[in-house]
C-alpha cells in the first residue's frame, strides 16, 4: 500500500516537473494560435536605423534597378519542395525600398518598365483630342538614371555552425540545438555613361535557428508509463536577413562613395557623423584582416571636398566589411 502511494507521489512529482519544463519550453510562444497576430509593419533593425539616419546629401542620385536576382541556384531540400528556392525572389523590391529609405538615391521604375510604358500609351490614347485643332496633352518625359545599381544574392551557406547540449537523469531531461546559416549579397554602382563600376560591396548576414526540447519518459509503476514532451523552435526569417544584408550594402555603398568622392554631403561637417565613421572604421578593420598574412592595404584619408557628380576618373575602392548579427535555421 505504501509502495502504491509512493509511486503515486512520484508520478505527481514527475507531472509537476514535466509541466514546469513545458512552461519553460513554450516561453515566448504565440499568445493566440487560433486567430494569429494582426498584420504589422516589418520590424526595423539596427541596420535600418543606420540607413535612415544617414546625413543628407548635396544632391540625390537617380538610380535604376533592373533586377537583383538570386544567383545561388539553391532550392529547399525535401520534403519542403524541390521547386521552392532557398532565398526570397523579391530582393529587387527590398533594394528599391532601401535606396529610397536612405535619402541618398531616387530610384526609378525599371523592373516593370513595360507596364509603365503601356500605361503611358493608354493615357496618350485617352487624352487624344477629338477635335483637329485642339492641342494634344503631352506627358512629361521619364526621369533618366545617373547610376545603375546591380548585383544579387551570391551565396547561401547552410550549417556554417551547429551545436547543442542536453542532459537526462532518470528519464527526465532537456536538450537544445542551434544552427547557423549565412546569406551573402553583392551590390555595385555602375556609371551609365561609361559603364565603369564605381564601387562594389559585399555583405553577409547569419540566419540563426534555435530549438529547445524537454521530456519525461519513466515507468512510475510496474505497468504505468509516464511520458511528457514539450519543445520550442525559433527560426529567423531568411527574407528579413536578406533585407538586412541589402540595407547594410546600401549604407556601405553610400559611405564608400563619399570616401571616394563620387557624391557629396550637403554639409561637409557631417563627415564626422557617428554613423559614417562607424562604417568607415568597419571597412578599414575588414581591410586590415588578411587571412594569407600579406601586408595590409594602407589606409586612405577622406577627401576634403567633393562634387555631386559622377567622376570618370579611375575609382579606387575598398571591399566592404562583413556586418553580421546573430542568426541560422534548425533542420
Amino acid at each position: 500500500m505504501s509502495s502504491a502511494r509512493h509511486a503515486h507521489a512520484f508520478a505527481v512529482a514527475l507531472l509537476a516537473a514535466g509541466t514546469l519544463l513545458a512552461g519553460c519550453a513554450s516561453r515566448g510562444g504565440p499568445s493566440d494560435t487560433a486567430g494569429g497576430a494582426s498584420a504589422q509593419l516589418t520590424p526595423v533593425t539596427n541596420i535600418t536605423r543606420d540607413l535612415v539616419s544617414l546625413p543628407p546629401p548635396k544632391g540625390k542620385v537617380v538610380a535604376a534597378v533592373y533586377a537583383f536576382r538570386d544567383q545561388t541556384g539553391q532550392y529547399k531540400p525535401a520534403p519542403d519542395s524541390s521547386f521552392s528556392t532557398t532565398v526570397t525572389q523579391g530582393a529587387a523590391s527590398m533594394l528599391v525600398k532601401a535606396l529610397r529609405d536612405s535619402g541618398w538615391f531616387t530610384p526609378v521604375e525599371r523592373e516593370n518598365l513595360q507596364n509603365l510604358l503601356t500605361e503611358r500609351k493608354i493615357v496618350r490614347a485617352l487624352e487624344t483630342p477629338q477635335e483637329k485643332n485642339a492641342p494634344m496633352i503631352q506627358l512629361p518625359p521619364l526621369l533618366p538614371a545617373t547610376v545603375l545599381i546591380e548585383g544579387g544574392i551570391i551565396g547561401y551557406e547552410t550549417n556554417v555552425r551547429t551545436g547543442g547540449a542536453g542532459a537526462r537523469y532518470l528519464g527526465v531531461g532537456a536538450d537544445n540545438q542551434y544552427r547557423v546559416d549565412q546569406v551573402t549579397v553583392n551590390l555595385r554602382a555602375v556609371d551609365i555613361r561609361s559603364g565603369q563600376i564605381l564601387n562594389s560591396v559585399s555583405t553577409s548576414k547569419t540566419v540563426y535557428s534555435y530549438q529547445l526540447h524537454t521530456g519525461v519518459f519513466r515507468f512510475v509503476n510496474f505497468k504505468e508509463l509516464l511520458e511528457l514532451e514539450a519543445g520550442y523552435t525559433r527560426n529567423e526569417p531568411a527574407q528579413l536577413c536578406v533585407r538586412e544584408a541589402i540595407e547594410a550594402a546600401v549604407v556601405h555603398l553610400t559611405v564608400q562613395g563619399l570616401k571616394d568622392g563620387i557624391w557629396a554631403l550637403k554639409n561637409e561637417k557631417d563627415w564626422n557623423a557617428p554613423v559614417i565613421q562607424s562604417y568607415l572604421k568597419a571597412s578599414k578593420d575588414a581591410m586590415l584582416v588578411d587571412p594569407d598574412g600579406a601586408a595590409a592595404v594602407p589606409r586612405q584619408a577622406p577627401p576634403k571636398s567633393s562634387a555631386v557628380s559622377l567622376s570618370l576618373l579611375p575609382i579606387a575602392f575598398l571591399p566592404s566589411p562583413v556586418r553580421t548579427a546573430p542568426g541560422g535555421r534548425v533542420a
